[in-house]
Parts: structure tokens; C-alpha cells; sequence
């Protein structure tokens, strides 16, 4: 897998591996800590993954700005830069936690 380069934040180090996964998650049923401003510890990266559907991720740091993630998309999350989800209607996501 191609792994995305992060709109904020460091990129994925090389060697990097996935120690957690969650979901996969239909819209009922996503934790509501991801569904508002949260972010990843020190060393800890996410890998959102759009299975079905559609979602609304929002950057909360000071750069703000959102973008609309569709079936297929997978979108890099480093460590400490606050983000949350939106729900966007009927959507499927599974995240996978990497670290080096």
C-alpha cells in the first residue's frame, strides 16, 4: 500500500508498522471521541481508511480546513495535531495506528 503524505504534521517514518487497528466502524457505530477534537500521541501515527461511503475530516489546529474523504481514500494522521470526523451519511472506516 501507497502510504499518503500528511497535510500536517511529519511524515510516516520509513520502517514504520501498524501496532493497533480499529473498526471497521458503519456511521452508528464510530467512537465519539473521534467525532470530536482529539489527536494521536508522540509517536504515534493514524491511517484513516475509507471503506464505504463518505466522511468529513477537520484539521483543529491553527491552519484549520476540512476535506471530504470518499470510498477508497486513505488519509495520513501524525501525532499531535488535533483533528475529528464528521459524518457524512452512510460511511465505513477502519483506522490502523502506526509507529516506527
Amino acid at each position: 500500500m501507497t502510504v499518503p503524505i500528511a497535510e500536517r504534521g511529519p511524515p510516516l517514518p520509513s520502517g514504520a508498522r501498524a501496532y493497533r487497528r480499529i473498526g471497521p466502524f458503519g456511521a452508528d457505530a464510530i467512537p465519539a471521541g473521534l467525532l470530536r477534537r482529539h489527536d494521536l500521541k508522540e509517536g504515534a501515527w493514524g491511517l484513516l481508511s475509507v471503506l464505504a461511503g463518505s466522511i468529513r475530516f477537520h484539521w483543529d489546529d491553527e491552519t484549520g480546513g476540512a476535506r471530504l474523504l470518499k470510498t477508497g481514500d486513505t488519509m495520513l494522521i501524525p501525532p499531535c495535531v488535533p483533528h475529528h470526523l464528521e459524518r457524512q451519511g452512510s460511511v465505513t472506516i477502519e483506522i490502523a495506528f502506526c509507529a516506527p
